[in-house]
């Protein structure tokens, strides 16, 4: 674009027909809900802009996919994949979609996602909602696609736009990210406001980006940053944020870098296929100049997997009524109430997996609960400052590697941020991740631990397109 070699124009209508080609039709991966039909005519005024000189942002003119729970004040609906909501329009924009725009973002769409975040039932399978139908892996459709944001994860990898935006509660972001061999990033709470985001819990609620390469994902992250004067949590990324996390961007980052490995309650997850891809990983990591401190364990591990925490559960319906009632007095759906009622009376449709969650969380006497008060100080204690802080301080760690996506309810627990990056594939072909975690605000240091690991491997490989999705060109490269 600086160059004058491409537009806006033509990079957004490339992507437009990808998502024909590849989500549509062909392999149909089900990852977008709805395109923009503004998005040509924007990108055409940011070209306009950048012919006269005027670049608003390191995201000018490039097309940016939203996870379907983001507000946008636009043609666009946001439904959180729920039927109930599929003709919803949201009075405004949410707080980063507003900082998107500022920074020169072409919003090409809304990304197909779990249902409700994945806080619908018990048995919903990761990508599926009433709204989209189901997410497909694009490396393999046996494959789970990850949750809840799977269609954001799906449609970075497979190149439909070129980066997304996801939302995590517990493992939302990190977990796609590893099925479908992208880079995401979890923030730490705070860092990215959550206003205009249909919720789970505030607690743990965080937006965080999606990128084929660790530098694609720190642009998106430093363009939502910023401090919201309706989310409190953010008033604290005034001083530890960043708007610009590409300055930790640092091919020899990883050399002499302190990295804990908490193999107890993590690394037996792994199956007999991932187990030599993370060795490997591991040992590349120290080839890269890291020293390890293996084992590093968390001494809470096995507590914050058996600890039933009530925290979700309680604060869904407080955080997803406050979201509804600022709806447009003409919405049907303005409560959780409604919402379950909507369901009941369309059980073919809605009751597929049944509500479990939606039940559980009406039945909350909200957070005042003894309950609530409980299990939030026990998530704390068990997750921060019993569980990843002491082992960070104790051993003088930069941060902690996971295999996958296994570090992610602690990490969200303790509101720490986390970065996955691609570290390889079993013999199957099935990506693997690795998770680097850190303390609060160290985003830029994990930055410089993911990017440095990601130039020395270079594991990632995209998925092939199938025969039958591509059928003058089988087996190529999505």
């Amino acid at each position: 674009m600086q160059d004058g070699r491409l537009t806006s124009l033509r990079l957004t209508d490339s992507f437009l027909q990808r998502v024909a080609t590849y989500d549509r039709s062909g392999p149909r991966l089900n990852a977008v809900l709805e395109v923009n039909p503004q998005a040509g005519e924007i990108a055409e005024a940011l070209d306009r802009e950048r012919a006269s000189g005027r670049i608003r942002g390191p995201l000018h003119g490039i097309p940016v996919l939203l996870k379907d729970n983001v507000a946008t004040a636009d043609r666009l609906h946001t439904s959180a994949g729920s039927l109930a909501l599929r003709e919803s329009v949201a009075p405004r924009d949410a707080f980063l979609v507003t900082r998107l725009r500022e920074a020169g973002a072409v919003i090409l769409g809304k990304a197909n996602m779990t249902e409700w975040a994945n806080f619908m039932t018990t048995s919903m399978p990761a990508g599926y909602s009433s709204r989209g139908g189901q997410v497909k892996n694009p490396y393999d459709a046996a494959l789970s696609p990850g949750g809840s944001s799977s269609g954001s994860a799906v449609a970075v990898a497979a190149n439909l736009c070129t980066v997304a935006v996801g939302t995590e509660t517990s493992g939302s972001i990190l977990s796609p990210a590893n099925q479908n061999s992208i880079v995401g990033i979890k923030p730490t709470l705070g860092l990215i406001s959550r206003s205009g985001i249909i919720p789970i819990a505030a607690s743990q609620d965080t937006a965080g980006p999606f990128g084929r390469t660790v530098a694609d994902a720190a642009v998106l992250l430093g363009a939502m940053t910023g401090v919201d004067p309706t989310d409190r949590a953010t008033r604290a990324s005034r001083v530890h944020g960043r708007r610009d996390q590409t300055a930790a961007l640092d091919p020899l980052g990883l050399e002499g870098a302190r990295l804990g490995v908490p193999r107890a309650g993590f690394f037996q997850q792994l199956s007999d296929a991932e187990a030599p891809v993370i060795e490997a990983a591991l040992q590349a990591l120290r080839g890269l100049g890291a020293v390890l401190v293996d084992p590093a364990d968390i001494r809470t591990a096995q507590e914050v997997a058996d600890f039933r925490s009530a925290v979700m559960v309680y604060e869904f319906k407080r955080d997803l009524n406050r979201y509804l009632s600022g709806l447009d007095k003409d919405s049907p759906i303005r409560s959780l109430r409604d919402v379950i009622r909507y369901n009941e009376a369309h059980p073919r449709e809605m009751l597929r997996y049944g509500q479990v969650h939606l039940l559980a969380a009406q039945a909350t006497s909200g957070p005042r609960a003894e309950a609530y008060r409980y299990s939030r100080a026990e998530d704390l204690r068990l997750a921060k400052t019993e569980g990843v802080d002491p082992v960070l301080e104790g051993a003088r760690l930069d941060a902690l590697v996971f295999p996958g996506w296994s570090g992610a309810a602690i990490g969200a627990k303790a509101g720490y941020p986390s970065v996955i990056v691609p570290a390889g594939y079993t013999a199957a072909g099935a990506p693997v991740g690795l998770t680097f975690l850190g303390r609060a605000w160290s985003e830029p240091t994990l930055i410089r631990l993911a990017h440095a690991f990601e130039r020395g491997t270079s594991h990632r490989r995209p998925p092939r397109a199938s025969a039958e999705g591509a059928a003058s060109n089988p087996g190529a490269p999505l």
